[in-house]
């Protein structure tokens, strides 16, 4: 049985295959829902916050790349996903349509990078540590592991000063790397509860059909229904990401190989440390 995998917001905009109709056809419709077309970078929609062209460049690239997979490999047995991936992944699987993907990813994306108007988020990557210490680590300085992508891999999200006190805390007690990114919103943490009303009304406005390919969720490694994708797609800005929890629970159902649908290998790269031990 193979997974197509589906990763999260990419940290850039690379490798875009510019001259491919089929991206072309993709990116057209990004524009025609968000106002951005992922192939003309900053100069369509210019106000624009980075964080949203970064997540529509990734469904994009997801989209597209998922094309491709299907033409190579036809249908997958399964589809997992990763944080932002959910959109492009209930695309996959039939649940919506391209084109609503694209504008669901836009619209969720606007709402999250409202919270940054006032408030200095930031994301910390931690490499090397334990789980352990970091949740003390974490909670001595008012910020959430967003991310717990590998057992010594996670992301942390919370305000600026918190996140840059975390990760000079972890790199103190043995993490072997670490680092402190902007962003608008702390994603994945109980931060983004404040907006649950508001992203569970731009959800209400989309039909959800049953998924013809199982999705596997990456709170509970469930199964998605069609009635559970409204609830799971708020609830899962608001809590962590589980990724190896999920690997591996798929691993244990005899999943294999898993092909990654999307900009970059973040995901694979995540599996080969977890098969590691790392």
């Amino acid at each position: 049985m193979n997974c197509f995998m589906f990763p999260g917001q990419p940290m850039t905009m690379a490798d875009i295959p510019a001259d491919d109709p089929a991206f072309q056809e993709i990116a057209r419709r990004c524009q025609s829902v968000s106002g951005f077309n992922p192939l003309d970078g900053e100069q369509s929609a210019p106000n624009m916050a980075d964080s949203i062209r970064l997540q529509l460049y990734g469904v994009s690239m997801s989209l597209y790349r998922h094309d491709l997979l299907l033409h190579q490999q036809g249908l997958p047995n399964v589809i997992a996903e990763h944080s932002m991936g959910i959109y492009a992944a209930l695309a996959a699987c039939g649940s919506i349509d391209c084109t609503a993907a694209l504008e669901l990813t836009w619209r969720i994306g606007v709402a999250l990078a409202s919270m940054g108007s006032d408030r200095e988020y930031a994301l910390g990557s931690v490499v090397g540590l334990p789980v352990d210490p970091l949740v003390s680590i974490a909670a001595n300085n008012g910020v959430h592991i967003a991310n717990y992508n590998t057992s010594r891999h996670f992301l942390l999200a919370g305000e600026w000063g918190g996140i840059r006190a975390a990760t000079l805390e972890a790199e103190a007690a043995g993490a072997f790397s670490v680092g402190v990114f902007p962003c608008d919103a702390p994603l994945h943490t109980p931060l983004v509860d404040e907006l649950a009303a508001q992203l569970q009304a731009i959800v209400a406005d989309y039909s959800f059909q049953e998924p013809y390919v199982p999705l596997i969720d990456h709170l509970e490694q469930c199964r998605l229904q069609a009635a559970d994708i409204p609830r799971f797609l708020v609830e899962e800005l608001c809590r962590p990401v589980f990724w190896e929890k999920t690997y591996r629970a798929l691993l244990h159902e005899g999943v294999t190989p898993f092909l990654e649908a999307g900009a970059g290998q973040a995901l694979s790269k995540f599996n080969r440390w977890i098969d590691s031990g790392l």
